[in-house]
């Protein structure tokens, strides 16, 4: 059981330079919310970065795996030994390697949390369509959540929209992680499928990730505290 909500936003540290990466959690760890890496500061930092911060802090590793079943396993296996909270993989890598990513983490003396990404809170219908995959955003992000909880993944990453068909679709502890959170009155950007926090907690999400509206404000710690009045106002 998620204790507080405050526990149940993640903030994403979409950086280039690690310093910056930890400036802003120096900010907000007193909130005591979870933190992302994605694949810019990944890519900057390293592993090195990875195991710092997941040392003190909830982290949330957000790489989305997808190659053979052998190598999304052994990725999976480095990342539990760095000592992350959360971890992510594509559902459309297919069974065998959901599979895999999963029995990668039997006997992790910290076993993180185990997600699969269903479709990106980027796409639309139209995407799929033009990628040659039939039938609504809906639809497909359903089909990948059953196909994850088959495999014995704890939840998915979908967007807002899909959460309460996400829910009816599963048990009631399979777990839902949602980008595309935008508060009251921000700019959508480069997300399709959008919600509020407020919308989000409504609708019975257990996580949710917000980015530039925390990490690009003036004051990002009364940002992230707005956020957190918003999602208990439901």
């Amino acid at each position: 059981m998620i204790a507080k909500t405050a526990e149940r936003l993640i903030v994403a540290l979409d950086y280039s330079e690690p310093n910056q990466a930890r400036e802003m959690i120096e900010q907000l760890s007193p909130l005591g919310i979870g933190f992302k890496i994605g694949l810019e500061l990944y890519m900057a930092a390293g592993t090195g970065l990875i195991k710092e911060l997941s040392s003190s802090h909830r982290l949330f590793l957000d790489l989305k795996f997808h190659d053979i079943p052998n190598t999304v396993a052994a990725a999976v296996r480095a990342a539990a030994v760095c000592g992350v909270w959360m971890l992510n993989v594509h559902a459309a890598g297919g069974i065998n390697m959901m599979k895999a990513a999963r029995e990668a983490l039997e006997g992790s003396e910290k076993k993180p949390i185990l997600l699969a990404v269903t479709v990106l809170t980027s796409m639309s219908d139209r995407d799929l369509t033009e990628t040659g995959i039939s039938g609504s955003v809906s639809e497909r992000v359903v089909l990948l959540s059953k196909l994850a909880a088959e495999c014995g993944f704890d939840g998915v990453i979908c967007s807002p929209l899909e959460i309460t068909a996400v829910k009816e679709a599963n048990t009631a502890s399979f777990i839902t992680v949602t980008p595309g959170v935008r508060p009251a009155g921000e700019v959508k950007g480069d997300q399709a499928r959008v919600a509020t926090p407020a919308e989000v907690m409504q609708a019975g999400g257990d996580y949710l990730v917000v980015g530039r509206p925390v990490t690009k404000a003036a004051d990002p710690l009364q940002a992230a505290r707005m956020i957190i009045s918003e999602m208990e106002g439901i």
